[in-house]
């Protein structure tokens, strides 16, 4: 567990000095994430590599990860309370964007999988 956690670190301390070195707009973390999934491509470890283990433990207990966000929310009841309508209409917005383009994605891969599959 140590050693998987060693490496997510790692990654993350990576996109950290990427971001910084070349002023990148974008938050350490997520070229961190971007890093991690290049490695995890290259690589292909199996799931016995620490990495993978410590990422599936992770996972098991992601709800534990919501926790400070939704104190967060809480706390902040009284400042969201004036801006529910925007809220809701961009939850509304972006779960409708979500699921349309889930939908084409999934149609354009089902015409490519029956296309394949009816050539020689």
């Amino acid at each position: 567990m140590i050693l998987g956690l060693l490496g997510l670190l790692a990654c993350q301390l990576v996109g950290e000095v990427l971001v910084a070195v070349t002023g990148l707009p974008v938050p350490g973390p997520v070229v961190g994430l971007v890093v991690l999934l290049a490695w995890l491509t290259w690589r292909r470890p199996g799931a016995d590599h620490p990495v993978v283990r410590t990422g599936d433990g992770l996972l098991r207990h992601l709800q534990l990860l919501f926790v400070p966000a939704g104190v967060g929310v809480v706390a902040q009841a009284a400042v969201i309370g004036g801006s529910v309508a925007a809220i809701a209409a961009g939850l509304v917005v972006s779960w409708f964007a979500g699921l349309a383009v889930t939908g084409g994605v999934a149609v354009l891969l089902l015409r490519l999988t029956t296309a394949r599959e009816g050539s020689p």
